[in-house]
């Protein structure tokens, strides 16, 4: 097992709170057609060696214990297929040999194919606070074409058996832009999605990663993607269709939903994911599990992508790190750029101004104005943020403010 120097080499953050922890189990059923997230189909005692080797990692993270973390983000892969003991296991060890905030969010990714009343219960007994529900289309033939191993019926279920088990922080994920979806099919999956009223609602373009199925079939030609004027336009309808139903968009896939008061719709800040915004702010998170990153300005590091050599690794007493690199000043401004483009309120120059000591509206004066001109960002001493038809082209627009860096 891991030693006492096992974290020497580590990076360890200057923060002692909002620091974010995110777990990765690496197992599935079956790999939907369009993932590219590590995951393989494993054996009961490989689950059983993983468990014993993640507990161990978690324990041994020594150079940490001064943090206070404030979110657990349980992700994969398929959290689900894990016994629920086994995720009650995980979130006692980082309670006893870590340090949370006051009431922390920690959230457990699920798939509707692997979940019942019962162990739904045990996750709220185990301390699981959020879930993030795995649905990604209410109709049949698109869970199909995605792969999914559920159908409306138990995604529905998983729902309502969610709310039967007192959780009350529920996300839920869709997937749109299928080929051939029609604008009418995409608002009923809305629909039926809101009608569940989620804290929380991610809707996620679909994209076409390497190595999966789903492209080898694209690049076969077995079917059409469609096109990008259409994929536009059903971004367009997502966002105008859930505001209009009280979900605030505050990052480019991501809708929170608002509370109502007496002084209309507030407090809507309370339902973001509080982990998921760490990723495009730039704050420090621990990545633990086979292939699982952890970023500690400047330095960004992950695991070994492959199980086997995990548990190998950390049996070893090693540390099972597959690389790490640290990035310089351009590759950080870069990123603060990219990733804060996402979001609503796009880029505070004032902190960026503080952090990288220098002036954003000097540095992309020129990029700046043209993209104004254009319609395509929005920008004054405060902030820079993307306008509603900037959105669609974020990547291109941040190529073009970045490319001379």
């Amino acid at each position: 097992m891991l030693n006492a120097n096992y974290n020497k080499n580590a990076c360890v953050p200057e923060h002692d709170k909002d620091v974010g922890i995110y777990v990765h189990i690496p197992f599935c059923l079956k790999k939907c057609n369009y993932c590219n997230f590590f995951s393989i189909i494993a054996s009961p005692s490989l689950k059983n060696d993983f468990i014993k080797a993640l507990l161990n990692e978690i324990k041994v993270s020594s150079l940490y214990h001064h943090c206070k973390f404030d979110t657990l983000y349980i992700g994969g892969g398929t959290p689900s297929v894990l016994p629920s003991y086994n995720i009650e296991q995980i979130v006692d060890s980082f309670n006893l040999h870590h340090s949370f905030c006051f009431n922390p969010e920690i959230t457990l990714e699920i798939n509707p194919g692997t979940v019942c009343l019962n162990q739904l219960k045990d996750y709220r007994k185990a301390g699981i606070n959020r879930l993030n529900i795995g649905v990604q289309s209410f109709e049949e033939n698109n869970l199909n074409f995605l792969g999914r191993i559920h159908c409306k019926k138990r995604a529905v279920d998983t729902i309502v058996n969610a709310r039967k088990a007192g959780f009350i922080n529920i996300g839920i994920d869709l997937i749109y832009a299928l080929p051939g979806q029609t604008e009418k099919s995409w608002i009923i999956d809305l629909q039926t999605a809101v009608k569940f009223e989620p804290e929380h609602i991610s809707c996620y373009m679909l994209t076409y990663e390497k190595g999966t199925k789903m492209t080898q079939e694209k690049n076969k030609g077995v079917f059409l993607p469609l096109s990008e004027s259409k994929a536009g336009k059903l971004f367009e309808i997502t966002t105008d269709f859930l505001e209009a139903n009280g979900y605030i968009w505050y990052e480019i896939s991501n809708y929170a939903k608002a509370e109502s008061g007496s002084s209309g719709f507030n407090n809507f800040k309370d339902n973001k994911s509080v982990h998921n915004q760490k990723y495009w702010s730039n704050i420090p998170y621990l990545g633990f599990g086979p292939s699982a990153h952890s970023f500690v300005a400047p330095v960004r590091y992950w695991n070994i992508s492959c199980v086997a050599k995990y548990i190998d690794k950390i049996y070893a007493g090693k540390m099972p790190v597959a690389g790490k690199e640290v990035l310089s000043k351009e590759q950080l401004i870069m990123e603060a750029v990219f990733l804060g483009l996402r979001k609503r309120e796009g880029i505070n120059i004032q902190l960026f101004n503080k952090r990288f000591d220098t002036s954003f509206n000097k540095k992309f004066k020129e990029k700046v104005t043209y993209l104004v001109e254009q319609g395509f960002i929005l920008c004054n001493k405060n902030f820079c943020k993307l306008t509603r038809k900037g959105f669609l082209f974020h990547d291109s627009i941040t190529v073009i403010l970045t490319d001379e860096i």
